[in-house]
């Protein structure tokens, strides 16, 4: 959930390009999501308030807790978090989080999250990149565009593809362990 809520601000900046990154290294203990974007970027004095639960830019709500428990879930496992971003060039949010510790709350369904991404954003491009102990595979939606010469990636069939695509390559990088 925390991958989607940070997506989704950066679906909010108006990015047309967003690219997560999941990295389990089980060798080093470690669990590393790098999520980027092209949207608005953020000034150095929005960048120094966002880790504040009592700060956002919406005007639909007065907390913003999204990145101040994803920071939170981050160092609770001994991991690391960052966030760096430039006005009119986009945002980087870094994660680690101790893969073994107790307190890491589980990936999830990240394929489905993914999934969801893509199909429910069609103007957008997404680069999901997911590597296990090494072995890795990439799905970058702009590929997709140019097989499809014009066929939505919300299309019925075009979405199932594009979840058993996610499906199929995690098991074959990760033997389908839950992480």
């Amino acid at each position: 959930m925390n991958v989607l809520d940070i997506t989704e601000n950066s679906v909010r900046a108006g990015a047309s390009l967003i690219s997560i990154s999941v990295d389990v290294d089980e060798e080093a203990d470690r669990l590393t999501i790098v999520i980027e974007d092209n949207g608005c970027g953020m000034t150095r004095e929005q960048v120094e308030h966002v880790e504040d639960p009592f700060y956002t830019t919406r005007t639909t709500r007065k907390v913003g807790l999204g990145i101040p428990f994803y920071k939170m879930a981050a160092l609770s496992t001994g991991g690391e978090f960052s966030i760096e971003s430039q006005p009119g060039k986009g945002t980087r949010v870094v994660t680690s989080f101790g893969l073994s510790h107790i307190d890491r709350m589980p990936l999830g369904d990240i394929n489905g999250t993914i999934h969801t991404l893509i199909t429910f954003n069609t103007n957008i491009d997404f680069v999901y990149s997911y590597s296990f102990n090494g072995k890795s595979f990439t799905l970058d939606t702009r590929q997709f565009r140019q097989i499809l010469d014009g066929v939505p990636l919300d299309n019925p069939e075009v979405s199932r593809y594009i979840k058993e695509f996610l499906d199929e390559n995690k098991q074959e990088t990760d033997g389908g362990k839950q992480i």
